[in-house]
């Protein structure tokens, strides 16, 4: 069974700065893929981040390109969403997914994610 935990929910003003951990399980196979995906009403779903395992490529939606950074500790399997000089559009449940492929330079075919941990809310304020 495959379980991402999530961690890192907080309200922060604009301007500010959050970090989003998600550990990810062991798997039948080595997920490829891991992303960040953000959802809030009234909004279409997003998204925000993903990275590739196998060389470390990585991709940002052009919202948040410039200001959110996607890491990971190999050690301890988990990966990270350093998001800096956060603004009110920002605020959203985040959610992280895993899977073999839909991570690339250019695009982020998340809507392909088979694993997904539970949102954890980022709320920005002005």
């Amino acid at each position: 069974q495959m379980q991402l935990v999530v961690s890192g929910r907080g309200l922060v003003h604009s301007g500010g700065s959050l970090r989003l951990s998600c550990t990810v399980s062991r798997s039948t196979y080595d997920s490829s893929s891991i992303g960040w995906v953000r959802q809030d009403p009234g909004k279409e779903r997003e998204g925000v981040s993903c990275m590739r395992t196998s060389d470390d490529i990585t991709y940002y939606s052009p919202s948040v390109k410039g200001r959110f950074t996607f890491t990971r500790d190999t050690s301890k399997n988990t990966f990270y969403l350093q998001m800096d000089n956060l603004k009110p559009e920002d605020t959203a449940l985040y959610y992280c997914a895993a899977d073999s492929a839909g991570c690339g330079v250019e695009a982020f075919y998340y809507e392909n994610m088979d694993y997904w941990g539970k949102g954890t809310l980022v709320t920005v304020s002005a």
